[in-house]
């Protein structure tokens, strides 16, 4: 077991259990008569992904590796079915979940899991093809293309734009070519600003961006309210529950925009140790990638390095759509902001990590060289 990232996962789902608890007590008292409501089903959420992680620590990754098609089939099957009508639940014009009793699954957090499995799985298993052939980097990209598409359906375009993203980083890692990426970037970049300029309401996100200011009051509104959170911190915060943000001015306050409160609570002080904890998290999860890769376990090494991709870029996209630094986008923080999904599947992940050092601790074993096999030449000698 590797204590460290082990610690720092704790660490963050701890925090994030205080969080949720601090910025949600006012919402749940009015919305449900109750002020612990999202904090216990956060709790429960937490021990359920506490359960998923230790079942997939102890699966083998050769039993993921093999399963590859299976997850790729998965994944484009949860994308297609929440767009199935009376099958996804719709909030907000957005259709990204499925009921599942009490629980609403958001597809878009299982399929960057099932990306990151999938991708760590092809690498290995053409890893010659991609660096040296068009063809091998091609094909991964029309996975990431078909999951680009339907996401973009529900719409989900911040999961869209982060699913390109890891499956990027991913490819780049593995060894693909500058060139391949350069061109792949410019596409994406065109493709994603026809995206923004087709819809209204991505395009009023971009402009108060720019200037949240100029329209404080309707699109500028979460962001503006966000900048006053982390501005009225100060150095050392007001304390844990003094936010005044939090107090129906900032929306989403226990979920995508958590951070803010956070910041209001504990100021620079506590972002600083925030962004630290975060940054242990991917550096034990590149570091045993490292040890995985020395190892000959490769496919745990290109798992290991994908979630690494995955949990530092979006807490990075969260922190900085929280300060102002990108446009506003729904996207949680890993382990700390209100949700299911989000926090059981950034749990598994962090299993699966765990178990990819678990592996890296032993060489892998030599592949077996096939044996010649002798047949009967037409005189009866060996062909």
């Amino acid at each position: 077991m590797d204590l460290p990232l082990l610690a720092v996962t704790a660490a963050l789902v701890a925090l994030g259990l205080v969080m949720v608890a601090s910025a949600s007590m006012e919402m749940g008292a009015r919305d449900f008569g109750n002020a612990w409501h999202f904090l216990q089903r956060q709790v429960l959420f937490a021990a359920l992904g506490v359960v998923a992680a230790v079942a997939v620590w102890n699966i083998p990754l050769a039993r993921w590796e093999r399963a590859g098609p299976w997850l790729l089939a998965l994944f484009l099957l949860i994308l297609i079915v929440v767009l199935l009508p009376g099958v996804g639940r719709t909030v907000n014009g957005a259709t990204r979940w499925i009921p599942l009793g009490p629980f609403n699954l958001q597809v878009a957090e299982l399929a960057k899991l099932l990306v990151v499995t999938y991708l760590a799985g092809y690498i290995v298993r053409h890893y010659s093809t991609l660096r040296l052939q068009l063809s091998g980097f091609i094909r991964p990209l029309v996975v990431l293309g078909l999951g680009t598409v339907l996401l973009l359906l529900q719409p989900d375009f911040g999961g869209a734009a982060m699913m390109l993203a890891i499956g990027m980083g991913m490819l780049f890692l593995a060894g693909a070519r500058m060139w391949q990426f350069l061109a792949l970037g410019v596409t994406i970049a065109i493709g994603m600003a026809i995206a923004a300029v087709a819809a209204p309401y991505r395009m009023a996100r971009l402009t108060a961006f720019l200037d949240p200011w100029q329209d404080p009051f309707a699109s500028g509104f979460q962001l503006t309210q966000s900048l006053i959170a982390i501005g009225s911190g100060g150095v050392t915060g007001s304390g844990l529950g003094g936010s005044v943000q939090k107090l129906f001015y900032l929306p989403e306050a226990h979920n995508d925009f958590l951070f803010a409160v956070f910041a209001e609570e504990f100021g620079f002080i506590g972002v600083l140790v925030l962004i630290a904890l975060f940054a242990v998290l991917v550096w034990r999860c590149l570091r045993i990638g490292l040890e995985a890769q020395r190892s000959g376990h490769a496919f745990g090494a290109h798992l290991a390095f994908g979630v690494a991709i995955w949990l530092g870029l979006q807490s990075a996209l969260n922190m900085g759509v929280n300060m102002g630094l990108l446009p506003t986008k729904g996207m949680t923080l890993p382990f700390l902001s209100y949700g299911g999904s989000s926090l059981i599947v950034s749990l598994v992940a962090v299993g699966l990590v765990l178990r990819v050092a678990r592996e890296a601790r032993t060489p892998a074993p030599a592949p077996v060289p096939r044996r010649r096999t002798r047949t009967a030449g037409p005189r009866g000698g060996a062909a």
